[in-house]
């Protein structure tokens, strides 16, 4: 069943985890993809399988959506083009450093706003007036459990995930009286290369994060977030919290050594 037939959806941060298992996702139900990543030869060799596995439309552009330049420019060509999103997934984000505030590292944390919010802004305030002015659309931020609870270290990722949880409301408020639909899906602990960004490379310190346990993986997620885009038009999934069952927050965690 080719649920997004006739749709364009744009994902950012397409090139690994949670972003490519959604594009992968959506090119199933027959959506019209435009993919957007720092990593151009990722993303080409993503879009050549799923125009081969699925037969879809997919547009790849490499795009830091920290720079709003060439957001603008690249959002422009667009819209020029006819090819206002139906579902814009802001998804590129990534935590960076895992210390107290006190030694934290400025770099770290210029990544991480830069990234996590100011690059949702920029995608956003660039097409979400053009969904408004057409009358539809769906705008999905990627958001996080610790976007609701703060844990030791966590601060300024913490910080950044609070304020995508807060735009995720503030937008939707903005839209009220518009069909534009917001929505946002929080995972807790998914196994991506999430982990690896946030230690710097140290393989060895990532996989230690999802020991003793089974976390989520990026298609759990993309099937969550596949369930958001889909429903009815009069249907608005405001806020899914997705949780491996191992975790109950993000304090209570049942790890078990391998047997």
């Amino acid at each position: 069943m080719n649920e997004l037939d006739g749709s364009w959806i744009l994902v950012t941060g397409a090139s690994a985890g949670i972003g490519q298992a959604c594009a992968r996702r959506f090119a199933e139900s027959g959506a019209s993809l435009i993919l957007w990543a720092r990593r151009l030869d990722r993303l080409e060799s993503l879009a050549d399988e799923l125009r081969d596995g699925c037969g879809v439309e997919v547009v790849t552009r490499q795009v830091d959506v920290r720079d709003r330049r060439l957001v603008s420019r690249e959002a422009l060509s667009l819209i020029e083009a006819g090819r206002v999103p139906d579902v814009i997934l802001n998804n590129a984000g990534l935590a960076s450093g895992f210390d107290p505030i006190q030694e934290g590292d400025y770099e770290d944390w210029d990544r991480m706003i830069d990234t996590n919010v100011k690059g949702l802004l920029n995608v956003t305030r660039e097409l979400l007036p053009h969904m408004v002015s057409r009358g539809t659309g769906h705008v999905v931020n990627i958001g996080s459990t610790a976007g609701h609870q703060v844990y030791p270290k966590g601060n300024v990722y913490n910080a950044s995930k609070f304020a995508v949880k807060a735009l995720t409301e503030g937008i939707n408020l903005d839209v009220a009286g518009t069909r534009v639909r917001v929505s946002s899906v929080d995972p807790g602990f998914v196994r991506t290369e999430f982990s690896r960004v946030r230690f710097h490379g140290d393989d060895e310190r990532a996989e230690g994060v999802y020991r003793g346990f089974d976390p989520l993986t990026a298609q759990d997620v993309a099937d969550c977030v596949h369930f958001v885009v889909t429903r009815p038009p009069h249907v608005n999934v405001f806020d899914m919290v997705l949780l491996p069952t191992a975790q109950r927050n993000v304090y209570v965690l049942d790890r078990r050594d391998p047997t």
